[in-house]
C-alpha cells in the first residue's frame, strides 16, 4: 500500500516539477526577450528644415528616439508631433497635428497616427486616425476614414490623397451633402 501512494507522490511531483519549469522557462524567455533602445533620444524638440536658405517646415515634438541600428533606420515621436509647413513667403501654409508620428529614413516615408489634424491656409481642417506623407512624391494619404470641414461643408470618405500642403485633395468614397457652385 505504501508502494502505491509512494508512486502517486512521485507521479505527482514529477507533473508539478514539469509545470512549474514550463512557468519558469516562459518567465526567463519574458525576461531575456531582445530589448531595442534608441540609438539617440531627445525631449522638447524642435527642427527647422530649409532649403536654399528659406524655411520649409518646422516640427516641434515633446520626444524624439531615434533607431539607426535597424534594417529600416527610422524615427518615432511616440508623444506625437506638430509640423508647420511655410510657403516661399515665410508664412504658414500648412500645419499637421498627430499624437504618434514615425519617419522611416530609406523611404522617405512618415506615419502620422491618433487623432491626425491637417489645417490649410484656407483653414480646410483634416481629421484621420492615420496619415502618409510621401517626402519623394510630395503627397499626403490615408485609406482609413477622413473628415474634412471646410467654411461651406463637412465632407466624410473611406480614403483621402493631396499634395503635402493640403491645397488640392481628392476624397475617395466620398459621404455627406456636398455643395456645387455655379459659374
Amino acid at each position: 500500500m505504501w508502494l502505491i501512494c509512494y508512486k502517486e507522490i512521485i507521479a505527482i511531483a514529477m507533473i508539478s516539477f514539469c509545470f512549474s519549469c514550463e512557468n519558469e522557462l516562459e518567465k526567463v524567455n519574458f525576461f531575456s526577450k531582445e530589448v531595442v533602445l534608441p540609438n539617440q533620444s531627445a525631449i522638447d524638440i524642435e527642427v527647422l528644415y530649409s532649403e536654399d536658405a528659406v524655411v520649409q517646415l518646422k516640427l516641434t515634438a515633446p520626444v524624439l528616439e531615434h533607431y539607426n541600428d535597424e534594417e529600416e533606420p527610422f524615427v518615432l515621436f511616440p508623444k506625437g508631433i506638430h509640423v508647420y509647413f511655410f510657403n516661399s513667403k515665410k508664412e504658414i501654409e500648412s500645419e499637421l497635428q498627430a499624437n504618434y508620428a514615425k519617419y522611416f529614413e530609406k523611404k522617405k516615408l512618415w506615419e502620422a497616427r491618433d487623432d491626425v489634424r491637417t489645417i490649410n491656409e484656407k483653414c480646410d481642417l483634416l481629421n484621420t486616425e492615420q496619415l502618409f506623407w510621401n517626402e519623394n512624391k510630395e503627397t499626403i494619404y490615408s485609406d482609413k476614414f477622413v473628415k474634412i470641414t471646410t467654411a461651406e461643408e463637412v465632407l466624410f470618405g473611406d480614403g483621402f490623397e493631396s499634395n503635402q500642403n493640403f491645397t488640392k485633395y481628392q476624397i475617395k468614397k466620398l459621404k455627406g451633402v456636398i455643395s456645387l457652385k455655379d459659374e
